[in-house]
């Protein structure tokens, strides 16, 4: 197989950079895959420096890792470095992780796809195992001894009894010849004794402190404030405005346009600058705006709705077809149909969307809280008329990303105003801002048809999926089923008769990536309707998967070659774990339900158990039990923390989360219209692992998807009602 290192085509000389003149640093540079685009949508760089990453090591002893991950409440300043410290053998202690500047002529940046410690952890660990098994031979040097009889240590290199520091020998080790990379010896698993640990994580302290600098933290000498005022529907602009009383309120500086921008999809409007942003948005209540409603001005939730119905009575382009799916169904003893509906939800994240930029005639200066520190640099540089490498964007720690702080909209304009006032300029959206001018998960229309043979055996599933496809926005010249199918074009189950069918549908509702993207939609659907099939089938849902996952084989998602395959035995691995963690089969007690979903995504298996208890028409997740196969676990209480995080996340879009449509616009503007799981509705999340060597996959992401589809199916069991669309009302459950 081959390295990221051999893929790169970098030789072994230009992996090592070398240099006593600063510092007599012993300097190594290497290759972190540029994977972390979720989904592979966004632009990558097209001919990237495989140096994106650097490991340095002072005469102190401090090992510092400089990395282009955006640190955003996930813990990557902490668990990337416990990769890196496990094969250099140094003192925890002295280990710390630098944010690295946006230079892509030296690192790739982007966050997401759950790929951080996935694309990382390779790479880590041969940069730590070369500068240890340099710093061993530079010690073997000094003693005139073999290297074979010396060994590395807690950040030194012993010989017997004695030992000579990391920071005595870095001078020395810089001289010698780099050696193959591909060929330095990696640790025995079995002796890990950082990598699957719990360390506090590093981020931590300077939360609880204040130290930590996130975007709206930010403050420049001359800056001024704004917010732009934004036509209440998709694809509108401003027609005329007035600015005379918006300039009246104290404090405004100025009023301008600022025209939208098609790369990045940002809707324009009037931009209010003032000394605070208390004072830009009374600027903004005070402006008279007459608009341009544009194209999408009619479209509604009713409409959109009624358009994908439509959609459902048709065929749509099949992604996957194996025997006679409509032959065998009319010949099924027994026939089950359903459709399910997800509406549009927004990313909601803590902080609100900010971004603070000065351009200058020269260039620019940004500190942007942002997943793509890289594409912000590149669409500022468009709008401040720059090379990309006159713009400098220093990455802030985020308050919640979820997909949304990928996008290139906020940053730009931030720019466009900062330009047209000529001064440092903190662009802020507000909550309503951020509800009603999101980058939504797609809506999607669902219709199963599924057939059962005379002796009650699942013999066919057909699937034809409708929604408001990502790439139709962002990949155009793509196909729209490539953003949406995965998790159900891959269905691991074993039906003889199976077809998956997939058409997208129009709107003017801008969509993006959303936590685990089309995997928090199919999951819920598939999951679901499996239950249905279990249930005309009369046998328990868990018995039910694991008869139909028995035969051992991996299950190619067909719209993507280059995804790795599901492996089936691994599926089945979660399943029985969550099921014998949560107890299940055992009694509970009446309007008491236990349901149980598992899912593959970003590599990840994924199976978890909910208990609920619905009385009347209200309902209380009492339980959740996840089971996670995501090969090596580098720290285990960050694991627990992301499921968690991806529980509750799942679980507020599927108990309250809607965006609706009405005359082009949403009609939900801040939390008393969009609510989000309160922690007096948490439930108890447990969570269990599979022990395993195999190099990490994603955890940011996977836990997501079966959490809502084991409620939904809990709820059948302590009810008997099925539910088909989110999110779950009260009349639903009375």
């Amino acid at each position: 197989m081959k390295t990221a290192l051999a893929q790169s085509g970098v030789s072994r000389r230009e992996f090592l950079v070398t240099t006593a003149s600063s510092g007599a640093a012993l300097v190594i540079g290497f290759y972190l895959p540029l994977d972390a685009l979720a989904q592979g949508q966004v632009k990558r760089i097209e001919n990237p420096n495989p140096f994106n990453a650097w490991v340095r090591i002072d005469k102190a002893g401090q090992v510092t890792l400089i990395v282009g991950k955006s640190e955003m409440g996930q813990g990557v300043f902490g668990t990337l470095p416990m990769i890196l410290a496990e094969e250099l053998e140094v003192d925890w202690a002295k280990v710390r992780i630098e944010q690295a500047p946006t230079d892509p002529r030296i690192y790739s940046h982007g966050t997401g796809g759950s790929s951080s410690i996935r694309t990382s952890y390779a790479p880590l660990r041969r940069a730590g195992a070369t500068a240890r098994e340099m710093l061993i031979e530079a010690a073997a040097q000094t003693w005139g001894v073999s290297a074979k009889d010396c060994r590395a240590e807690n950040g030194a290199v012993w010989n017997g009894s004695r030992s000579l520091s990391y920071g005595e020998l870095v001078e020395k080790a810089s001289q010698l010849p780099l050696p193959d990379p591909n060929k330095v010896p990696l640790k025995d698993p079995a002796k890990f004794r950082i990598i699957g640990t719990s360390i506090p994580r590093a981020d931590v302290p300077l939360k609880v402190d204040g130290s930590a600098q996130f975007g709206m933290d930010v403050k420049v000498p001359g800056m001024l404030y704004a917010v732009v005022s934004r036509c209440p529907t998709f694809g509108g602009k401003p027609k005329g405005f007035n600015a005379a009383k918006a300039k009246a309120v104290p404090g405004v500086r100025e009023v301008v346009e600022i025209p939208a921008v098609a790369d990045v999809h940002s809707a324009g409007g009037v931009a209010i600058v003032a000394d605070s942003t208390w004072a830009a948005m009374q600027g903004r209540d005070a402006l008279e705006v007459e608009w341009d409603y544009g194209p999408h001005a009619a479209e509604s939730s009713e409409s959109l709705w009624k358009q994908c119905r439509e959609l459902a009575t048709k065929s749509g382009k099949a992604v996957r077809n194996e025997g006679d799916a409509d032959a065998a169904l009319a010949k099924s003893a027994k026939k089950v149909e359903a459709d399910y509906q997800l509406p549009f939800v927004a990313h909601a994240t803590m902080e609100p969307l900010n971004c603070t930029v000065h351009v200058r005639a020269d260039g620019a200066e940004v500190w942007a809280p942002t997943q793509a520190p890289q594409w912000a640099q590149g669409v500022i540089a468009q709008v401040a008329g720059v090379e990309p490498s006159k713009v400098v964007v220093h990455t802030t720690f985020m308050g919640g990303g979820f997909g949304r702080r990928y996008q290139g909209d906020y940053p730009v304009e931030a720019a466009q105003v900062s330009k047209a006032v000529g001064k440092p300029v903190k662009l802020v959206w507000t909550r309503e801002d951020d509800m009603q001018h999101d980058f939504y998960r797609p809506a999607a229309y669902h219709r199963f048809q599924g057939g059962l043979d005379a002796e009650g055996k699942p013999e066919v599933w057909q699937h034809r999926m409708i929604s408001t496809a990502i790439n139709s926005l962002w990949s155009p010249k793509d196909p729209p089923e490539q953003s949406e199918v995965a998790g159900a074009a891959d269905l691991p189950y074993a039906f003889a008769n199976l077809r998956v069918e997939y058409a997208p549908v129009p709107s003017g509702v801008p969509v993006a990536w959303w936590r685990s993207v089309e995997a928090s939609i199919n999951a819920f659907t598939v999951e679901c309707f499996f239950d249905e099939m279990a249930a005309a089938a009369g046998v328990d849902p868990l018995e039910l998967r694991l008869r139909l996952l028995a035969e051992p084989r991996k299950v190619k998602n067909p719209v993507d070659a280059e995804a790795p395959p599901l492996d089936t035995e691994r599926l089945k691995g979660v399943l029985k774990l969550a099921a014998e963690k949560a107890g299940w089969g055992s009694p509970l007690p009446k309007g008491r339900g236990r349901g149980i979903a598992c899912h593959y995504s970003f590599q990840t298996y994924v199976a978890e158990v909910a208990e609920v208890t619905v009385e009347g028409g209200n309902l209380r997740v009492d339980r959740v039990v996840a089971a996670v196969d995501c090969g090596t676990v580098i720290n285990p209480d960050a694991l627990h923390a992301q499921v968690e995080s991806a529980v509750v996340y799942g679980l507020s879009a599927a108990l309250y989360g809607e965006i609706t449509i009405a005359k082009g616009g949403v009609q939900q503007s801040n939390f008393h219209e969009y609510e989000l799981m309160r922690i007096d509705a948490m439930p108890k999340v447990e969570v269990y692992t599979v022990r395993s060597t195999e190099p990490p996959t994603g955890i940011g992401e996977p836990g997501l998807p079966p959490a809502t589809p084991a409620v939904v199916n809990a709820i059948f069991a302590a009810t008997g009602k099925r539910l088909r669309r989110l999110p779950i009302g009260a009349e639903d459950l009375a």
